[in-house]
């Protein structure tokens, strides 16, 4: 039987824009490594391993920000799976301790971006995203805009041509996670903007229009997971949040053989390693009271409810317009703001989420705390592509 495993403590810094403020990452991954040993009071001797994710740097950048926190010959190992870099590091991290190679793993994540919208990085070599754009263009062709507005753009679109969804349910999604935000001390922008606003915003990819896209940011976040051990052995029970399921799911034939936008994103791989979180956890979608997604663009986070099974397929835009996602109705989905207000700096981002829902779960969230949160659910995607998908309960020893 594999061993249980606990998020036991988390940190994170501020999401900022990047170039704003005289950092850098390894002073973001001490902030937030620093933040998460506090949070579960023990010392970074105490780590075992460590697995660190980013996507803008150099080989071993991962030691060169954990050294910050301490140097004590223990594996570092550096990750990056584009956007979901967070979550797998994290995924990587319970892999350790549910396999019985450690009893307490750090799973840090940090960025530090470059201004404006992301293009390839090296023109010499195959982009690891050629596949997606060369369905894309024989889908729905080429425009200026950049890449990933109209990669998510075009399945917004189809879902309009499919189920008649309208530009203000996908505005709808913005207005509500820029909202959210204000109450949420780490991200990036804290400023409430009417639907109006939103609508009226500079067209970047119809539909999406600038305030519902996430910007680039910089910053960083972890979490420190343990066993069951290691959680009594440090006195944790009362905090120890427990990993239910968790599950990576990659690109399905699906992605490229069927002629759909939405496909093309990613929503066969979010469904899939959601049906198997459903299954590890014995919970379903019903039963989740809150929700952090991963709403690159407004357009994704209505898709990904359905490939959540947060509602029916084609049913996204209804469940918008019911208010059923923000507070007051369940779940409660991107309380931090989400992507498109928190900020997406892409290695941090999925570990963000872990610790918003951490919060959440053990009720010390603020203004931001969703009434009587005991069941929350993770969803982290990166084109290219991984969708990672975990459920959370607080612990409650010896009831599984």
């Amino acid at each position: 039987m594999s061993n249980r495993v606990y998020v036991v403590g988390v940190g994170m810094t501020r999401f900022e824009k990047p170039g704003s403020r005289e950092w850098d990452y390894p002073d973001m991954a001490r902030e937030a490594g620093e933040k998460a040993l506090s949070d579960a009071g023990i010392a970074y001797e105490e780590i075992e391993q460590v697995i660190a994710g980013y996507t803008s740097g150099d080989s071993t950048s991962g030691e060169r920000a954990v050294y910050t926190l301490g140097l004590t010959g223990i594996p570092i190992y550096n990750v990056n799976n584009n956007c979901s870099t967070g979550s797998t590091a994290l995924f990587m991290g319970k892999q350790l301790i549910e396999g019985g190679l450690a009893d307490c793993v750090l799973a840090i994540g940090f960025e530090k971006m470059e201004r404006g919208s992301i293009g390839m990085k090296y023109t010499d070599r195959t982009p690891p995203l050629d596949r997606h754009i060369k369905h894309m263009a024989e889908l729905r062709g080429f425009s200026e805009a950049p890449m990933a507005p109209q990669l998510f753009g075009n399945a917004g679109r189809e879902h309009m041509e499919r189920y008649g969804t309208r530009p203000e349910q996908f505005a709808k999604i913005g207005w509500k996670n820029h909202k959210h935000s204000v109450n949420n001390p780490y991200s990036q922008f804290r400023d409430e903007y009417t639907l109006e606003d939103i609508l009226g915003a500079p067209m970047i990819y119809e539909p999406l229009t600038k305030l519902q896209c996430c910007p680039t940011s910089d910053g960083a976040a972890a979490a420190l997971l343990a066993s069951a051990t290691f959680v009594e052995k440090h006195g944790l029970r009362d905090q120890a949040v427990e990993i239910l399921g968790m599950a990576m799911a990659t690109d399905l034939p699906s992605s490229f053989e069927e002629k759909s936008s939405i496909k093309l994103v990613g929503y066969d791989m979010t469904k899939k390693a959601a049906e198997q979180v459903y299954e590890q956890s014995g919970f379903g979608p019903e039963n989740v009271d809150v929700v952090e997604l991963h709403d690159c663009f407004s357009t994704n986070e209505l898709i990904t409810y359905e490939a959540l099974g947060l509602c029916a397929e084609g049913k996204g835009g209804e469940l918008v317009d019911s208010g059923a996602t923000t507070y007051g109705g369940q779940p409660v989905v991107n309380p931090s703001g989400g992507l498109i207000s928190k900020g997406h700096p892409l290695g941090a981002t999925g570990l963000a989420q872990c610790a918003e829902l951490n919060w959440q779960l053990r009720g010390i969230a603020d203004a931001r705390q969703v009434e009587g949160a005991e069941l929350a659910l993770q969803h982290n995607l990166g084109l290219g592509g991984a969708a990672v998908v975990a459920m959370y309960r607080k612990a409650a020893f010896g009831d599984r």
